[in-house]
């Protein structure tokens, strides 16, 4: 970014923060900032929550798309329109953005142990009752691989005696059916969502799949409750691979690898209790189970792959609304234990097996000094032991890999926030880390030509600062923060030696402001933008721009409610320029920048509802994902879906 731009942005968060700063709306709860359900957590963070309402005025049909819509979030799609495979970026980690932006589901971890995707096909759009989006390091609360932020997806929870069906077809083949169903009365309830969506793809071997089946039962214990959440889910798709620069400009649809599939599927079980054990203090615990079967074939390669994955949580926590003197106080104490498997099979490559288990203690303690100011302190120490084992190639070639390590980290975090009439300014200090993925405990050795155990990768850790601020002034609602991160001994991938290393250090810094405007009663417009600044400042690459991650990135949405006329809403959203994938030498061009358009009508004719999307309604041609691979001499690219249109009908039983 020039310095007229970076001071611009600079000159915006300060304005922003000063009371012109969406802001929070302050009878909504928030479960992400304590871990516990809070209609006003008082914490010093940037929080961002979509509703229910705010995915129904968005022209998206998946999740992964509705995330793109928030200030910060950056999302790289390789295949389709079902987000299956959807990497999340929060902040500006580009290549090991799956590794430090923590997904969550009701606050247990969806983000995987190894360097797979999220399993999105788990989480029916329809079972989402909100999203909450903390930018910034949330290694306190949540541990390792947060230190990009979290987003917590919640889901519908209620017993409202409900039931509906939506039918959907579109484009390219695709076709999807929804039912959810609800109940409930004073001793418990029930809720049930069934997913089922297809597609042929735009591109050839584009074909996608998904079915799940979700919900929870709760049992009523007075005030508290039991409860268990289950999910069971499936999906395959094709693997129509990359196109070099000559096929893509040619013809992006073309598919390099027309015989590559994968598929995949799931189950998850997780009971729970809420109990309020006295008026001050109260206990919420839960036991999560899940599984995953993975299978791929790479035809094209001659190469088959089936990898498992196993993981057993446990996370008890209270909350202990003490007091501290005359002031209020709250302090939330918890455990986190995770304990995880990976098992991958290859036909062409030898077995490799890694587990690791993780056990931390954390507390979290909000004061409030005054009616306006709130101190918030927060500590954590994780310890995290890893085993690895590859089978051996032939012997002329190289040995079997074994290693294990355990390694642990601290993180602490200190703010404060200030609440005035309608507005709302903070500011916070704190720490981070994240350890190795399960992948990357196998390494390689340019010295002696082999594969070897990553045991001297050390723990990414580093620090931030943040000041924000929010303010609801009328019609208008809006949020900002500045935020800098530096980050020693970062994680990732390095074509250059062709293994996982520890970079030099790095720095991150940024500007995000989102802005609410209700222009009348019937049309509001939402505008989010991101200035971010993410690059080393050591070592061989020094100055240099850390590939995959735009500078800047910008959505303008706007909702219409027109009466008995409809609904109508359109999306504007901008990707800035960024390196290719893997140049750290920032020497192979940029990624150009895109802008598309996205547009949604629906109408209303009780108890039916229609609505139709068009996507890409400019019918643009770009990638979300490209790089540049000194094996093939040239850059690669995976193209996204051209101009798309779905129609949905959907109808309310009750």
């Amino acid at each position: 970014m020039h310095f007229k731009q970076r001071a611009l942005a600079i000159a915006l968060g300060s304005l922003f923060i000063s009371g012109l700063a969406v802001a929070e709306d302050e009878a909504a709860v928030i479960v992400s900032a304590t871990r516990f359900a809070e209609a006003d957590p008082r914490v010093p963070a940037n929080i961002t929550v979509i509703t229910r309402g705010d995915m129904r005025d968005t022209p998206a049909t998946n999740l992964p798309d509705i995330l793109r819509t928030a200030a910060g979030v950056d999302v790289r799609t390789l295949y389709g329109s079902l987000g299956v495979d959807a990497t999340v970026d929060l902040r500006g980690f580009g290549e090991t953005a799956t590794s430090n932006s923590l997904i969550l589901l009701d606050g247990q971890r969806l983000s995987p142990i190894d360097m797979g995707s999220v399993s999105w096909s788990a989480i029916p759009l329809e079972s989402v009752q909100r999203i909450e989006i903390i930018r910034g390091a949330g290694t306190v609360l949540y541990g390792d691989r947060a230190s990009g932020g979290v987003i917590n997806i919640v889901t519908d929870k209620s017993g409202r005696p409900r039931a509906a069906a939506t039918a959907s077809a579109g484009s390219f083949g695709r076709s999807g059916l929804d039912v959810h169903g609800a109940g409930g009365g004073d001793r418990g309830y029930f809720n049930v969502f069934a997913h089922y969506a297809d597609s042929n793809g735009w591109r050839r071997n584009g074909q996608q799949d998904q079915q799940s089946l979700s919900g929870r039962a709760g049992l009523y214990l007075g005030a508290g409750e039991l409860f268990v959440d289950y999910a069971a889910y499936k999906d395959s798709s094709g693997l129509p691979g990359y196109l070099t620069t000559t096929a893509y400009h040619a013809d992006p649809r073309a598919s390099a690898t027309p015989s590559d599939w994968q598929k995949r599927d799931g189950t998850r079980l997780r009971p729970g209790v809420k109990l309020p054990l006295t008026d001050a203090l109260t206990l919420e615990a839960e036991v999560s189970t899940e599984g995953e079967d993975q299978h791929a074939n790479y035809a094209s390669f001659g190469s088959r792959s089936d990898r498992n994955k196993d993981m057993l949580s446990f996370t008890p926590r209270l909350r202990w609304r003490h007091g501290l003197g005359g002031l209020g106080s709250e302090t939330v104490l918890g455990l986190d234990y995770y304990d995880g498997d990976v098992d991958a099979r290859y036909s062409t490559a030898p077995r490799q097996k890694a587990s690791q288990t993780s056990s931390a203690a954390y507390f979290q303690n909000v004061t409030s000094l005054s009616e306006a100011w709130a101190l918030t302190l927060g500590v954590r120490s994780q310890r995290l032991e890893q085993d690895a084992h590859q089978d051996a190639y032939p012997p002329w070639f190289s040995p079997a890999v074994d290693g294990s390590a355990t390694r642990r980290r601290n993180a602490w975090d200190l703010g404060a926030s200030y609440s005035g009439q309608g507005w709302r300014a903070y500011g916070k200090a704190g720490t981070t880390f994240r350890f190795p993925n399960t992948d990357e405990l196998f390494g390689f050795s340019a010295i002696l030509g082999v594969p070897v155990f990553a045991g001297d990768l050390k723990p990414q850790h580093g620090t931030i600062i943040e000041l924000g601020g929010s303010f609801a002034l009328g019609p208008l609602q809006g949020r900002a923060s500045l935020y800098r991160m530096r980050l020693e001994d970062e994680i990732g991938y390095d074509g250059a030696s062709g293994s996982n290393v520890n970079f030099d250090p790095t720095r991150r810094q940024g500007f995000e402001a989102e802005l609410d405007w209700r222009i009348v009663e019937r049309l509001k417009v939402k505008l989010a933008y991101a200035w971010t600044d993410a690059e080393f400042r050591d070592g061989p690459y020094d100055g240099n721009r850390v590939p995959l991650v735009p500078g800047n990135k910008a959505t303008l949405q706007l909702a219409w409610d027109a009466g008995r006329a409809g609904s109508y809403a359109a999306l504007v959203n901008y990707v800035g320029e960024r390196r290719y994938s893997g140049d750290y030498d920032n020497v192979r061009g940029m990624l150009s920048g895109i802008t598309t358009l996205d547009l949604q009508a629906a109408w209303a004719f009780a108890p039916w509802t229609v609505t139709a999307r068009l996507l890409n309604a400019l019918d643009k041609r770009y990638a979300p994902y490209a790089g540049y691979s000194p094996w093939i001499a040239d850059h690669y690219y995976y193209p996204a879906d051209g101009r798309s249109f779905f129609l949905s009908a959907r109808y309310d039983f009750r």
